[in-house]
């Protein structure tokens, strides 16, 4: 683990983004819910899920509502929930919970589908000590949200922005030699950021491991061939203390190889790019 994990949401940050999102729902009025709905109306409605699912949502949805909504969470963030399970209670005035309903919705079942994926990823590598790291393949504006909800279901949380470390690709080499290249970084890197090198060739790692680095990315590698490359780290004099990730199209049903190369973490993108959303409604009663 290199970089902060996001385990906790500010209220402040999550009432600011649903304020967001609810300014781009209702611009100016819920016009259909005023014309049929009487604001005076008091419902009780409930949250239900309609298969089972990793729950993310305890600290985010109450924040949907004004204090004229009684909100009741029912599970905590990261508890597993069978399907057809209310996992949230409203009471209060029926035209704020149709207002919110949608936006709400989409959230949640965004961040559950997320977590959902996520701990299937966990549980098949924790019996080997590998971590199950997120990437910067998030949805613009939902990072946080998006980072948050793959800690909670047990993954690790790679760096946040550009900002959190360095990593360095093969883009950035832009036809420089990578020993000079890496040991200018090193020498600019005056605030002492965690650095790390995407490799995909041997020639590659051995230059990175002799001028010495914090991790390396093994990209787009067989399962045999991050192995070796493992091994190769390890046998090296910096090698050591390295923390060794594995990537590039690693999914559920050929990460098992994976499983045994030794690499301290795999990064999955589609723990966040390629996510199927968590069936969730809301149901007055």
């Amino acid at each position: 683990m290199l970089y902060k994990q996001i385990n906790e949401l500010s209220e402040k940050y999550i009432k600011s983004k649903i304020a967001e999102f609810i300014a781009e729902d209702i611009p100016n009025r819920d016009i259909t819910t005023d014309l049929t709905i009487d604001n005076h109306q008091i419902v009780l409605a409930q949250l239900i899920t309609q298969q089972d699912t990793v729950f993310i949502g305890e600290k985010i949805i109450p924040c949907f509502f004004d204090e004229s909504v009684h909100v009741d969470i029912l599970f905590k963030d990261g508890d597993y929930v069978q399907e057809n399970t209310v996992v949230a209670r409203f009471i209060g005035q029926a035209t704020k919970i149709l207002s919110m309903e949608r936006s709400l919705l989409n959230l949640i079942q965004l961040l559950c589908g997320i977590a959902n994926k996520t701990r299937k990823f966990v549980e098949l590598a924790k019996p080997y000590g590998i971590e199950i790291l997120d990437t910067r393949k998030t949805t613009p504006g939902l990072r946080l949200f998006e980072k948050y909800a793959v800690a909670k279901a047990g993954g690790t949380n790679h760096r946040l922005d550009l900002s959190s470390g360095i990593l360095i690709k093969d883009n950035h080499l832009a036809g420089k030699e990578l020993d000079i290249l890496l040991t200018h970084v090193k020498e600019l890197n005056s605030t002492h950021l965690p650095i790390e090198v995407e490799v995909d060739t041997f020639e590659q790692l051995y230059t990175v491991l002799d001028v010495g680095v914090d991790a390396i990315l093994v990209d787009n590698m067989s399962a045999e061939r991050v192995a070796k490359a493992v091994q190769v780290i390890r046998n090296h004099r910096n090698g050591k203390n390295i923390y060794i990730e594995a990537s590039g199209g690693i999914n559920l049903s050929n990460i098992e190889p994976y499983l045994h190369t030794g690499v301290n973490g795999i990064s999955i993108g589609a723990l966040t790019h390629s996510v199927k959303a968590v069936e969730l409604h809301i149901e007055f009663v």
